[in-house]
């Protein structure tokens, strides 16, 4: 089905952090607290695993311009620092891990981010270095602005303090920020969502990231909400949020170019807005991308890999010389198809027939010809010359669209 190939261009990269000063009680992700002394062996591990990839890496293309019929060839190389808290590093070890990362995506050309925790910026001093080093674009994880809300999640920041790191990272001179916020959390109303974003947008940011709330079975929020020590909202007040979102965002400017992100525009024509991140539009158009640290996913079409979890066991493989990969998953066309309309569904323009055919070589409808057609039929697609995409009514129902193609 798929004419790719095991060494087509790789255009993106990204990077796990695991450190954090406290993990979340929402936090289901690869992360450790109280390790920082692992910090410089970590960093001399992951370079050394960067220059192993280095050989994959090919001459980087200029981006075509954006269509609607949006393609992977539209997207700006990129580099994504995630964690964790990779704020916590110094510039120093920042510096040591972009050096090596340019090796692969030169740092020049690429949309650069860096996740950054707003209890830990706390020096203007440190977000200009970190944008001397090439890093162009910030990921704020405010989540809140309720105080006592943070602390039941166990962030490690107050709202005055998110929005101090906010502005202190626009004068050092990003001009692309991404905040990310989550909804139906712990006691929260509705009354107090739309508070939050009437405020938030006001604050100027370039993009925003909304993610409702999961329960993940292994964290200490989850606990208590089996428990009943603490309460969430149902998924009926969750949608109610959504929607809030949708309407307060569109009132002040901000383009959905995704189910979950929004973000500023120079160009009210172009399909994807100004702002959007290059890098989350790679996962959704099923892009190739490598990935280094500990617990770092990768996918290289026939194949998606993930990487010990373990800080120590990382820095011991990579350090003994041998591979720090722990599994390799096979992909068949069929996968590839599938996951090309799933996560290409996620976006407003949805899936042109010409990335589909970029992506597997083969007509959308040799594929999935049935299922789009019954999804048509109960409103929940829609058609045309250029492709497929989510009615509002699918946007809503999105998952049970999606196991359509699984």
């Amino acid at each position: 089905m798929s004419n790719n190939q095991p060494g087509a261009d790789v255009r993106h990269l990204y990077i796990h952090i695991p450190f954090c000063h406290r993990r979340c009680a929402y936090c289901d992700f690869n992360t450790y607290a109280n390790m920082e002394d692992r910090m410089e062996a970590y960093v001399t591990a992951l370079c050394a695993e960067l220059r192993s990839h280095a050989p994959l890496s090919r001459a980087v293309a200029p981006p075509l311009p954006m269509t609607a019929d949006l393609t992977r060839a539209m997207l700006r190389p990129t580099i994504f620092l995630g964690g964790g808290t990779p704020s916590m590093l110094p510039d120093a070890l920042m510096a040591r891990i972009l050096s090596a990362a340019d090796a692969i995506v030169p740092l020049d050309s690429a949309e650069v981010t860096v996740e950054c925790n707003p209890g830990t910026v706390l020096a203007r001093d440190y977000l200009r270095a970190l944008r001397d080093l090439g890093v162009n674009r910030i990921s704020l994880g405010v989540q809140s602005l309720h105080d006592p809300t943070l602390r039941v999640l166990g962030r490690i920041h107050t709202a005055a303090e998110a929005y101090a790191s906010f502005n202190d990272a626009r004068a050092a001179g990003f001009e692309s920020i991404n905040l990310d916020f989550i909804f139906g959390l712990p006691g929260q109303t509705v009354e107090q969502w739309e508070e939050t974003l009437r405020e938030i947008v006001t604050w100027g940011a370039d993009h925003f990231a909304l993610y409702a709330l999961i329960l993940e079975e292994r964290t200490p929020l989850y606990a208590q909400v089996i428990s009943g020590r603490v309460t969430v909202p149902d998924d009926d007040v969750t949608a109610v949020m959504y929607e809030c979102a949708l309407e307060h965002f569109a009132a002040a400017g901000y383009v959905q170019y995704e189910i979950s992100n929004w973000a500023r525009t120079d160009d009210p024509s172009s399909p994807v807005p100004t702002h959007a991140c290059h890098h989350n539009l790679a996962y959704w158009l099923n892009a190739d991308y490598l990935a280094a640290g500990a617990g770092a996913h990768g996918h290289r079409y026939p194949q998606r890999y993930v990487n010990v979890m373990g800080i120590d066991d990382y820095i011991a493989r990579v350090s003994a010389g041998e591979s720090p990969v722990a599994e390799i998953t096979a992909l068949t066309p069929r996968d590839l198809a599938a996951e090309t309309m799933f996560m290409g569904l996620r976006l407003n323009v949805g899936v042109s027939a010409t990335h589909f055919r970029d992506r597997c070589g083969v007509e959308m409808d040799a594929v999935f010809g049935a299922e789009l057609a019954e999804l048509a039929e109960l409103g929940l697609i829609e058609r045309d010359e250029r492709g497929v995409r989510l009615t509002s009514r699918g946007r809503m129902i999105g998952n049970r669209v999606f196991e359509r193609f699984v």
